[in-house]
């Protein structure tokens, strides 16, 4: 039996999972699927947590178990996990970065999209929308949110995702990143590619996972395969246990 650990990201919350940890669980294995501490579709923006904050209680979670889990991260949820194997390398088997931020030692997640960037088009910043305090932001148009992040999956779908996206800490976005060889480096690591990703676009994906080498797989899906590839996300993440 293995034991998975589900990282949800940016706006997003552990109900994103809802199709996919049945599945684990059914196979036969144990699946966490949590809110990070200050996220979640009851999240209100007030006192947002940090990168910090997230990679220690992932950690914990690591720590909690039997044996070493597998970390799986979505989109900004691959900077949890890539700090969280920082900080408990032994407790953690495999990470799996789903359509995933992966960024140097010491980079930010914006300079890692920026750098792989190179005149691909991201979604407008028109997309979401600052906080007055400045510390979050959210999606604030459905229709954008379903082009963006959901655009292989139903109408259907794609609106009741958008009804529990919450605030995003604006810190995730500018805060380094600090990994080592010696401790995240020494962690085995599955890239999942998403070729039809409009959040995070192939381009991007593939010019992280060839500066940070990682095995690599690939869906012909968007952003959000836990809900438009359902079987074939879950096929990768057996195979990795």
């Amino acid at each position: 039996m293995a034991r998975y650990i589900l990282i949800h990201g940016a706006y997003h919350g552990g109900w994103c999972w809802e199709e996919i940890e049945p599945r684990l669980t059914a196979a036969g294995h144990e699946v966490i699927a949590p809110n990070l501490p200050g996220m979640g579709p009851d999240a209100t923006g007030e006192n947002p947590s940090n990168l910090e904050e997230w990679a220690e209680f992932v950690a914990g979670l690591a720590r909690s178990g039997d044996g070493p889990a597998v970390l799986v991260g979505h989109s900004r949820g691959g900077i949890v996990i890539s700090r969280a194997a920082e900080l408990a390398p032994d407790a953690v088997s495999h990470l799996v970065y789903v359509a995933a931020i992966l960024t140097l030692p010491g980079e930010t997640l914006t300079e890692a999209v920026l750098c792989g960037q190179k005149g691909v088009s991201l979604p407008p910043r028109a997309a979401n929308q600052v906080s007055a305090d400045g510390l979050t932001s959210r999606y604030v148009d459905p229709e954008m949110a379903a082009a963006t992040f959901y655009n292989e999956c139903s109408s259907e779908v794609a609106a009741a995702a958008f009804a529990r996206l919450s605030p995003e800490p604006v810190s995730s976005m500018v805060t380094p990143v600090v990994t080592t060889a010696e401790r995240f480096g020494r962690v085995p690591r599955t890239y999942v590619e998403c070729l039809r990703d409009k959040a995070l676009p192939i381009a991007i994906q593939r010019h992280m996972h060839a500066q940070q080498p990682c095995t690599v797989v690939t869906i012909d899906t968007d952003h959000s395969p836990f809900y438009s590839a359902q079987d074939e996300l879950t096929k990768i993440l057996l195979g990795v246990a």
